[in-house]
């Protein structure tokens, strides 16, 4: 099978993973903290709809695996969905103080948290490769220019926020931007000293807030002058459909002389969608091969990418790159650290996407996770597991909106009663349901839209 065809069957394999890991994290929450506390759990199902397994345990607990992977519950003996025997009375959910009800509920966007922690710690202990975010010349006339960034500079705090790689610095800006006007970012020079420069961002676009940050500021990355030699080929990329392969030599551009690979990635960058036709040296043989960049849309506009990365010599390589291993202690403290900064922004992610500051498609749906979860896991174990514990926090955040049907909807019914002294009536609870519902299914569709424009886009 090909590594096109691969790539399909990867993707959904991952979020088969993906969905069944975390749904029965969170589940697993509810059903744990509601037996500690005494109630009796009937059914654990990691899915809805039809079951294609399920087993009775010793315990009397029902426990299935259905069809629709998008979701699951826990069923408590409830005297409002049936008939309870009065033995059985004290142990339904129903019965219970408001403070019990609100400990079950809130346990299983609790447990999202906890698995991100233990995620984190375990990626900390046993190290996370990262990008030095040392800085080339900032594009003419970009922010970053008038800012005084230099080549050479090497970010170390963005907002008074230590960051150590470049994904640190990426989300560091993002946040920044969805915090404030400007950014104060602290850089080492060439000369050793430390600088403070301030990016006023003000100016950016509303839908900044993506990846794209850093080249709509003009910020890039330090590069070495490599050869125009290809060390890797992304499936189903351009690359691969014009049959380059890995040790390439790019040697001419319809018919231009190529002298290194940052002339060949900016040829292809300035033509996406053009046909190209290309000269290689393959094991010392020329051959001419035609390649047509794919359109991606980014921060700077539409630019070609063929999916191909540089092969950068070893040494070079070594002193872009930094390690982060930690001991077990320190290691839960930077887990503590990452999955709040991320919580955190995930929260004014969705503050800006309701008041209309940031675009809706900035929401993602199953396809897109897919996608996502099958990158993650092609590159490796520590990226699968980097996301698993990002997706266990969107969802223990976005469980925790008041919105009825999720939990954050049942737990603003129990407030209202801990503060009224009595519970919303069924008719109020039940129209909230209502509501709520239909809420998910607008933001459902939403999401399902915005992954087959991104499919029509590719």
């Amino acid at each position: 099978m090909s590594s096109a065809m691969m790539s399909p069957v990867i993707s959904l394999l991952a979020l088969i993973v993906t969905l069944g890991v975390l749904i029965t994290v969170h589940e697993f929450g509810h059903f744990w903290v509601a037996r500690r506390l005494g109630v009796k759990v009937l059914r654990f199902s990691v899915g809805f709809g039809h079951p294609l397994w399920r087993r009775s345990g010793q315990d009397g607990v029902e426990y299935v695996i259905a069809a629709i992977p998008f979701g699951g519950y826990v069923r408590m003996l409830d005297e409002r969905e049936g008939e309870v025997a009065p033995g059985e009375v004290h142990r339904a959910f129903n019965r219970q103080s408001v403070w019990t009800r609100i400990a079950i509920v809130a346990a299983g966007p609790i447990f999202n948290f906890a698995f991100a922690i233990g995620a984190y710690t375990l990626m900390f202990m046993i190290g996370v490769t990262g990008v030095r975010p040392l800085l080339g010349e900032p594009a003419p006339g970009s922010l970053a220019a008038a800012a005084g960034f230099q080549e050479g500079d090497l970010i170390v705090a963005v907002a008074e926020q230590p960051v150590r790689t470049l994904d640190e610095v990426m989300l560091a800006l993002i946040d920044a931007r969805l915090a404030g006007p400007d950014v104060q970012v602290q850089v080492q020079d060439q000369d050793q000293r430390f600088r403070y420069r301030i990016i006023d961002l003000q100016t950016l676009p509303g839908e900044a807030e993506d990846t794209g940050v850093l080249e709509q500021t003009g910020l890039s990355l330090w590069q070495p002058r490599l050869p125009a030699v290809i060390a890797a080929i992304m499936p189903g990329g351009a690359a691969e459909r014009a049959g380059l392969q890995p040790g390439d030599r790019i040697l001419m551009a319809d018919g231009r002389p190529v002298g290194d690979w940052q002339e060949w990635a900016g040829y292809v960058r300035e033509r996406p969608g053009e046909r190209l036709t290309v000269q290689v040296d393959r094991g010392g043989q020329p051959l001419s091969l035609e390649i047509v960049p794919d359109a991606v849309r980014t921060g700077e506009g539409v630019l070609g990418r063929i999916g191909a990365s540089a092969q950068v010599p070893e040494a070079i390589a070594e002193s872009l790159r930094i390690m982060l291993r930690y001991s077990p202690p320190r290691a839960f403290l930077e887990a503590v650290r990452k999955t709040w900064s991320m919580s955190v922004f995930t929260v004014r992610m969705l503050g800006r996407i309701l008041i209309g500051k940031a675009s809706l498609e900035n929401i993602s749906g199953p396809i897109a996770i897919a996608q996502f979860a099958g990158q993650s896991a092609s590159i490796g174990a520590i990226a699968f597991l980097s996301f698993l514990a990002l997706v266990s926090i969107s969802l223990g955040v976005l469980n925790l909106l008041p919105v009825p049907v999720l939990d954050g909807g049942h737990l603003m019914y129990y407030f209202i009663e801990v503060v009224k002294g009595s519970p919303l009536s069924e008719s109020l609870q039940q129209a909230g349901q209502r509501i709520g519902l239909v809420l998910l299914l607008i933001l459902m569709g939403l999401a399902l839209a915005n992954d087959l424009a991104r499919l029509l886009e590719q």
